[in-house]
């Protein structure tokens, strides 16, 4: 198997690399490393720990052995479909792909249940998948149903022609209602499962704008435009100019709302980020796309709860 390292996976250990491309477990990844026949653009590489970098061609084998994705029935909604690409809102706490510790239940296997004939388009073990949302993100992703499809929206993925926005609740109110956050983010060295601003990161590029505010909470609904799509980019940008993103428990967004007079506190139930709208050309007919989704009811209520607020305006 030959496989383009995305840039989702940029930076990360050759062998979990292996394990979510090549849809295996992680200890058959470092297996295969082990066996000294991966190369990676070229070069052998024996080493299970190597960091690899996004636009790097890795060519490895996996035996036949090995347990495949399975079809599996699972929830979420479709917003578009053709016989080219797919969109769908994804529920939080939806996993898209496998991978260490993910279990069965992901988007791909449940995509793989509802449409067996994606078996085959793009990247083994997350057929059709472009880009993926975290597991505690909601809202939209496009789905590749055909190979030229996927090949396509890659490409256009790649060159940034792909338009994602997000609706994110944050901490505090933003003293500059409108910027650009602009600093390189790469692996945190101190934890492998995090992400961190680093001088030695890829560059990575977050817009956003104040949407809405509460001032007495100490609270701010914001709209984010990516314009590069780096892992947890807009969870780590945001907290590291100081507004985490709320009940962020890996970079330090809090769970609960104080609000001053209120009786007790609001719970935020997960991560307050959802991906709202998505624009792009169709890879085959070029016609212009465009799909949006509301904050789901779980986000929704905490709104809800926090009463009217001083409105900014949409992010132009």
């Amino acid at each position: 198997m030959k496989h383009t390292v995305p840039e989702e996976l940029d930076g990360e250990r050759l062998d979990r690399v292996i394990a979510i491309l090549g849809g295996v477990s992680r200890s058959l990844a470092r297996s295969i490393v082990d066996d000294g026949s991966v190369t990676v653009d070229g070069a052998p590489v024996a080493g299970a720990k190597t960091r690899v970098a996004s636009g790097s061609e890795i060519d490895f084998e996996v035996p036949e052995t090995e347990d495949r994705l399975q079809p599996r029935q699972v929830d979420y909604a479709t917003v578009y479909a053709d016989e080219h690409l797919l969109v769908v809102d994804k529920p939080a706490g939806l996993t898209v792909h496998p991978g260490a510790g993910t279990g069965d239940e992901t988007l791909a296997a449940g995509l793989l249940f509802d449409r067996p004939s994606i078996e085959g388009v793009g990247q083994v073990g997350r057929w059709g998948i472009v880009h993926r949302l975290d597991r505690a993100t909601s809202g939209l992703l496009v789905v590749a149903l055909t190979q030229p499809a996927y090949d396509e929206l890659a490409a256009m993925m790649r060159s940034r022609k792909i338009a994602r926005r997000y609706l994110a609740l944050t901490e505090g109110v933003m003293s500059i209602p409108r910027g650009t956050v602009d600093a390189p983010i790469g692996p945190d060295p101190n934890r492998p499962t995090r992400r961190a601003l680093s001088p030695y990161g890829k560059h990575a590029v977050t817009h956003y704008r104040r949407r809405e505010e509460w001032p007495e909470a100490e609270i701010s609904l914001l709209d984010v435009k990516l314009e590069t799509g780096r892992t947890h980019q807009i969870r780590v940008h945001l907290a590291g100019i100081g507004h985490p993103v709320l009940a962020d428990r890996v970079y330090g967004g809090r769970s609960t709302v104080e609000i001053p007079g209120a009786p007790e506190p609001i719970r935020v139930p997960r991560l307050a980020l959802h991906a709202a709208s998505l624009t792009l050309r169709h890879p085959i007919t070029n016609a212009e796309l465009a799909f949006s989704s509301e904050l789901p009811e779980d986000l929704a209520g905490v709104v809800e709860a926090l009463g009217p607020g001083q409105i900014s305006g949409p992010a132009g």
